[in-house]
């Protein structure tokens, strides 16, 4: 009888220890989801309606998509989603490649210098940042690349922080595939493409996704290389429709044109995000 009463009782406590642990989990999901929620509550009131609120409303009974209309009629939008678009494809595509290749090679070849050089490519991450867009922007701009996609993409198309990622998820890999596979007869990259690339898919495609969400956020660089409008990525294009397309007092304009350049970052990640947990999990954890 006594068990019984310890057992209800744990049982109870248990529930409203979850209880309030969910209950202030959709509080702060509350605090962090009200932005979102603003950002679409603004882009969909008209120019008049929002200047005419004294208070701010957190709803409107007269929704309008002339703010979505003009985002695309007013201002340079499409062009701006579809240099990025361009961008964000050949430069993932290009980094996806390299990094593959590198970590295969800190992770199966042997060759003389292989952990100096890797040890050399960690010291990499060690330099600040602003020195190496120093670097990429005299060597660029010394090749005459500025207000080009090639200038945009070459400074991006390798990560260490990626090569080190990749290169422990295939030393996950047993060796005895690998040597079972060279007695077979099976050259280093078919190797790679048939059995290495397979089985780390999760990881390679979390690298990817993060890498598109990078390029698709890049501010500085694009901001730096690029003084032509015909080149401008979203992220700085924002700051030019700003400027000189609806105005600082246009702020529903504005919303509906930054919905449209969030929009698919938020739809990528929701359709990916048990797979970008997935691969970080396994290109963390270690046999």
């Amino acid at each position: 009888m006594d068990y019984e009463k310890i057992k209800k009782s744990a049982a109870l406590k248990q529930k409203i220890f979850s209880g309030v642990i969910y209950f202030f989990l959709a509080i702060w999901g509350l605090f962090v989801l009200f932005p979102f929620y603003w950002m679409i509550l603004t882009s969909v009131k008209s120019y008049s309606a929002y200047n005419s609120e004294y208070i701010p409303k957190f709803f409107t009974l007269s929704p309008t998509m002339q703010n979505y209309i003009d985002a695309f009629t007013t201002v340079h939008l499409g062009r701006y989603l579809w240099n990025t678009l361009v961008f964000t494809v050949i430069t993932t595509g290009l980094m996806m490649l390299v990094i593959t290749l590198a970590a295969f090679a800190f992770a199966r070849l042997e060759f003389p210098g292989k952990n100096l050089v890797f040890t050399l490519f960690l010291a990499l991450m060690m330099i600040p940042n602003e020195l190496v867009i120093i670097t990429n922007f005299a060597t660029i701009t010394n090749l005459n690349l500025r207000n080009t996609f090639a200038g945009l993409i070459l400074p991006s198309v390798t990560s260490v922080f990626y090569i080190y990622l990749l290169k422990e998820n295939f030393a996950q890999v047993p060796d005895a595939l690998y040597y079972a596979a060279k007695v077979d007869g099976t050259s280093d990259m078919k190797y790679l493409f048939k059995v290495m690339i397979p089985i780390c898919k999760p990881t390679l495609v979390t690298v990817g996704i993060l890498k598109v969400i990078e390029c698709w956020n890049s501010y500085v660089w694009p901001r730096l290389i690029t003084d032509d409008e015909a080149y401008y990525l979203v992220s700085n294009g924002i700051q030019e429709i700003r400027e000189n397309g609806f105005g600082r007092e246009n702020i529903p304009a504005m919303m509906a044109a930054v919905v449209v350049i969030s929009l698919p970052l938020i739809v990528l990640f929701l359709l990916f995000r048990d797979k970008i947990m997935e691969g970080v999990s396994r290109g963390g954890t270690k046999g």
